[in-house]
C-alpha cells in the first residue's frame, strides 16, 4: 500500500523531488494544491504535467475522507462522521465561536479532532471507548479531518443560493471567501491523543507549518487523560502547543473510579509531570474538572495551584466524551470568576470556542434508508 503524500513533511518530499530532477517550484505547486486548495485527486492539480501526475500516483496515494453523515446547522456546532479507507469510522466536531459584532455569523471556528479509532483507556464519562480500541490514526488521517471539513464547507458555500433581498448591503466578513475556515484545533476527539504521540506530533507540525495548514501552535490544544511520561516528553517539544488535562476528579479515590489511567499514573505523578511541563514551557495548563460540589471545587483548585494550571469552567467537556458521544448540544456556561480569583487561578480565555455538554446521548451513526434522503452522504 502506497503511503499518502500528506503524511510526509516538506523536507521528505523535497528529497524525493530532487531525486526526480524536478525544480523546487514543482513541490511548491503540489503543496499549494494539497493544503491551500485542498485537492482530493491528482487530476485536480491542473498546472502539473501529466507525466508528473503519473509519477506522483506511482509513489504516493491521495485518500480523502468520505463524509458519511453530518449533523448541525452552519451557524451552530456541526458533527461530521467520516469513513476511513479501511471502512473504520471517526468523528470530528466543528465549533463556531460566539457571534461576531452586530450579530454576524462567527468568523472563527475550532475543530475538535480525533486521533484513534476507539480508545483503550475506558473513562466512564467518555463514549470513545465503548467499542474498544481499534487502531491509531495515521498522520494523513489526522490532517485530513481539517482538510475534509474545509472541503465540505467550500463545496456547500458554492451551492448556497444568493439572497435577493437588499443586494446593495455589504456582505458580512464571515460571508467573504477566506483561505482557512478553521482557526483553532482542539485534539479532544475520539481516542487518547498522547497514546498516538508520534503520528499526532508529525500531523500537528504539518498543520502548523507555513507551507502546510498554517495554524499557529498556540491555537492548537492537546488534551490528555493523564499520561505523565508523554506530558514530560511534550515539554521538550519546541512548538508552543497548549496542553489540557482531563482531570474530572481532584482525588485519587475519585479518579480511580472513573479513569483507569489514574491507577498507573496517580495524581502525584500527574501533578509532577504538569509541574515539569509548566516549568520548562512557562505556559499555563488547563484542567478540565466539573465542580459539582464545593469540596470538589476546593480540591480541584488546590490541584491546579500545585500544577500551575487554570481550571476550565463547570459545564464544559469534550465534544465526544459524554454519554454516547453524539449530537451533544452546548451546555450552559456557569461563571466561576469569584472562585478562580480567590484561588489565584487564571480563568480560561472568554474568546475561546465554547465546548459542548452532555445533554443528548445518541450516537452519530451512518444514515440508513429509513432516515430518508438528505440526512447524510457526501456533498455533490
Amino acid at each position: 500500500m502506497l503511503a499518502d503524500i500528506k503524511s510526509f513533511t516538506r523536507d521528505e518530499l523535497a528529497a524525493q523531488f530532487k531525486s526526480w530532477d524536478l525544480p523546487g517550484y514543482r513541490l511548491d505547486q503540489v503543496l499549494k494544491w494539497l493544503y491551500e486548495k485542498r485537492a482530493a485527486s491528482w487530476a485536480e492539480m491542473t498546472n502539473l504535467s501529466k507525466g508528473l501526475h503519473g509519477q506522483l500516483a506511482l509513489h504516493y496515494s491521495l485518500h480523502p475522507l468520505e463524509l458519511v453523515r453530518k449533523q448541525g446547522s452552519r451557524d451552530t456546532t456541526q458533527k461530521f462522521l467520516w469513513k476511513l479507507s479501511d471502512g473504520a469510522m471517526i468523528e470530528s466536531v466543528l465549533i463556531p465561536a460566539n457571534p461576531a459584532l452586530y450579530g454576524e455569523a462567527s468568523d472563527r471556528h475550532t475543530l475538535c479532532v480525533s486521533t484513534q479509532v476507539g480508545c483503550a483507556y475506558g473513562c466512564k464519562f467518555c463514549a470513545s471507548g465503548l467499542d474498544g480500541w481499534k487502531r491509531n490514526l495515521r498522520v494523513e488521517e489526522i490532517i485530513e479531518q481539517v482538510l475534509a471539513t474545509e472541503r465540505w464547507n467550500e463545496a456547500n458555500a458554492e451551492l448556497k443560493p444568493v439572497a435577493t433581498a437588499d443586494v446593495s448591503a455589504p456582505a458580512p466578513r464571515s460571508a467573504l471567501p477566506v483561505p482557512r475556515l478553521i482557526n483553532n484545533l482542539v485534539i479532544m476527539g475520539m481516542g487518547e491523543p498522547l497514546a498516538n504521540y508520534e503520528n499526532l506530533l508529525k500531523a500537528l507540525r504539518i498543520l502548523n507549518a507555513p507551507w502546510g495548514g498554517g495554524i499557529g501552535a498556540r491555537k492548537i490544544t492537546i488534551s490528555t487523560s493523564g499520561l505523565a511520561p508523554q506530558i514530560r516528553r511534550l515539554a521538550e517539544e519546541p512548538l508552543q502547543f497548549r496542553l489540557a488535562i482531563s482531570l474530572h476528579g481532584a482525588t485519587d479515590e475519585t479518579r480511580n473510579k472513573i479513569m483507569p489511567v489514574n491507577k498507573k499514573y496517580p495524581l502525584a505523578e500527574l501533578t509532577s509531570a504538569c509541574e515539569e511541563y509548566q516549568r520548562k514551557r512557562e505556559r499555563m495548563i488547563t484542567l478540565v474538572h466539573p465542580h459539582r460540589r464545593r469540596e470538589r471545587r476546593v480540591e480541584g483548585n488546590q490541584t491546579a495551584r500545585r500544577a500551575g494550571a487554570s481550571v476550565e469552567r463547570e459545564g464544559e467537556s469534550h465534544p465526544l466524551q459524554q454519554g454516547g458521544g453524539a449530537l451533544l448540544v452546548p451546555a450552559q456556561r456557569r461563571r466561576s470568576g469569584g472562585v478562580s480569583r480567590r484561588a489565584g487561578i487564571t480563568r480560561r480565555n472568554r474568546d475561546a470556542a465554547p465546548r459542548e455538554g452532555p445533554r443528548h446521548r445518541r450516537r452519530l451513526r451512518p444514515a440508513s434508508a429509513e432516515d430518508g434522503a438528505g440526512t447524510g452522504g457526501r456533498p455533490s
